[in-house]
């Protein structure tokens, strides 16, 4: 879900062009949710093979995957550990309003109001394990690396970003890595061309955002553990926040010195500011495994044969040209 702070944060507006050469550690459960959230029939019904089994996420890994390193980006993808305790609750009240957005949608499914379903369906989204392992295993073969983080994913790409040089930012739609400390977050990476605006019959055009930690500190005139505190006053996957304050406010309620009289827990804000995190990780690409990619997606998934062939071809030339740049980068 992640803190609503995109009233108040600065953005600029970047070309993919900009991001050529570039590692992004992408925070992966957050993309796998935007493409079962995009990647729809026509009836609003995610996409399945021939034994139910939901495959959009798939199809989104492995077509975005491969449009991303034709342009030069390099992906890793970093998986959720263990959430941390605190987190509990909100994956609690996550869970009942999925309960509850599955049963609307199911009205709405039954009533023919389309759009109610498409809205509904897309508010019940979850993973399950098997599908995580799956996406775990279409990365191998595809010879795109990732890593598993100890417990927050957003937490672990954010630090990889801060302390390893080859990688240049985080990839989320989400602000938390800001909070985790990522000096550089990138948005629209995952997602692109036109998209409808929630319960509105309007489109527009969805581009790379860039927001760097240090401008966003600067133009707020706050430190990093004050814009943690105006989370925790909107809200967190930690924390309710407190009613009736949104960023604006939270932004005057932390710059007057107040945060404090408000009652949060301040012990929540170790969880961003010093999260679990590990420097014991490797990533390299390889070489993809073309025959096993498609006996997954083609033999025990159904995709199209023709596709995914073709897209084979721009993978194993996508992933040379990483491979070469990594050779060169060895040398600098």
């Amino acid at each position: 879900m992640g803190v609503d702070l995109k009233d108040v944060v600065p953005r600029t507006e970047i070309d993919f062009a900009a991001l050529h050469g570039k590692v992004l550690a992408v925070d992966a459960l957050n993309a796998l949710y935007q493409f079962l959230a995009i990647i729809r029939q026509r009836d609003g019904e995610v996409l399945k093979d021939s034994q139910g089994r939901t495959t959009s996420h798939l199809s989104g890994l492995f077509y975005r995957s491969i449009n991303l390193l034709e342009m030069g980006i390099r992906p890793v993808y970093v998986f959720d550990g263990t959430p941390p305790r605190e987190k509990i609750d909100t994956l609690r009240e996550r869970k009942e309003h999925k309960d509850e957005a599955k049963k609307k949608a199911i009205r709405a499914k039954v009533e023919g109001r389309k759009e109610d379903y498409a809205k509904y369906s897309q508010q019940m989204l979850t993973f399950t394990s098997d599908m995580l392992a799956e996406a775990r295993d279409l990365l191998t073969f595809m010879g795109i690396p990732y890593i598993d983080a100890p417990s927050e994913g957003e937490a672990q790409a954010s630090y990889m970003c801060s302390t390893d040089k080859r990688v240049f930012a985080v990839a989320s739609q989400d602000y938390d890595s800001l909070l985790f400390g990522a000096p550089m977050l990138i948005r629209n990476v995952t997602i692109s061309g036109r998209r409808k605006m929630p319960g509105k019959n309007v489109y527009r055009e969805v581009v790379p955002e860039q927001v760097e930690l240090a401008a966003v500190l600067e133009s707020l005139s706050l430190t990093r553990e004050q814009l943690v505190e105006v989370a925790l006053l909107v809200g967190t996957d930690y924390n309710l926040g407190v009613k009736g304050i949104g960023p604006k406010k939270a932004l005057d309620v932390v710059r007057e010195g107040s945060f404090s009289s408000y009652g949060v827990d301040e012990t929540l804000k170790g969880l961003f500011l010093s999260p679990k995190v590990t420097d014991d990780y490797e990533f390299s690409f390889s070489s993809p495994q073309s025959d096993s990619i498609e006996s997954f997606l083609c033999d025990k998934r159904d995709f199209s044969h023709i596709r995914v062939e073709r897209a084979l071809e721009r993978l194993e030339k996508g992933i040379e040209s990483v491979i070469k740049q990594e050779t060169l980068d060895q040398w600098f």
